[in-house]
C-alpha cells in the first residue's frame, strides 16, 4: 500500500511546480527580449532599405522632371531635390520641387506608391504654402512617382488631380492622358 500524501508532500510538489513555472517564465522573458531586439534590428534595416529605394526613385525621376513638365505646358526651369523648410511650427520636405516664375510642381517619390501615400501627399499640398510662404502666389501642382504602384492607385491619384510618373522604357514618363486637368493648390 502506498503511504498517505501529506501536506509536506503537497507543499514540495507545489514548490517544484512554482520553480519550474518561474524558470519557464524567465526563459520566455529572455526569448521575448531577444525577439524584440531582432524586430528592432529588422525594422531599422527595412527603414534603411526603404529610404535607399526612395532615394533611388528620386534620382531616377529628378533628371526627367524639367522635360516631363515642359512637355505638359508647365515651363519649370529649376529643380530642387529634397527641398526643406522649418518655420514656426511648419516643417516640410518635398522630394523634388520644380519651379518657374509663376508655377511649380511638387513631386513625391515612393518605391511603392499606396493610397495612404497619395492621401498624405494631398494633405502636404494643402499645407505647402504655409511652409514655403515665398511661393504663396504660385500655382502649385502635385505629382506622385513610384516604381511600383498598388493596383488602381494611379487612377486614384489622377482623380485627386495629381500627375502620375511611372517607369517607361529606360526612364520615366507621366502616365496621365491628354484629358487630365491638374488641380492647382
Amino acid at each position: 500500500m502506498s503511504s498517505p500524501v501529506t501536506i509536506d508532500d503537497i507543499y514540495k510538489l507545489f514548490q517544484a511546480s512554482k520553480e519550474e513555472y518561474d524558470r519557464r517564465a524567465a526563459e520566455a522573458d529572455r526569448s521575448m527580449a531577444e525577439l524584440k531586439k531582432t524586430v528592432d534590428r529588422t525594422s531599422k534595416a527595412v527603414e534603411a532599405l526603404t529610404t535607399r529605394w526612395g532615394r533611388f526613385v528620386e534620382e531616377l525621376v529628378e533628371p526627367a522632371v524639367l522635360r516631363l513638365f515642359q512637355e505638359k505646358g508647365i515651363d519649370v526651369k529649376e529643380v530642387h531635390p529634397r527641398a526643406r523648410t522649418k518655420r514656426q511650427g511648419f516643417a516640410m520636405e518635398i522630394d523634388i520641387l520644380a519651379v518657374d516664375d509663376t508655377e511649380l510642381v511638387l513631386v513625391e517619390c515612393k518605391s511603392r506608391l499606396s493610397k495612404d501615400d497619395v492621401d498624405e501627399f494631398v494633405e502636404k499640398l494643402t499645407r505647402f504654402k504655409d511652409s514655403f510662404p515665398h511661393y504663396g502666389n504660385y500655382k502649385a501642382y502635385g505629382a506622385v512617382a513610384g516604381i511600383e504602384i498598388n493596383e488602381g492607385i494611379d487612377r486614384y491619384a489622377y482623380r485627386q488631380g495629381l500627375f502620375v510618373i511611372k517607369p517607361s522604357g529606360d526612364g520615366v514618363a507621366i502616365s496621365n492622358d491628354d484629358d487630365f486637368k491638374p488641380v492647382a493648390w
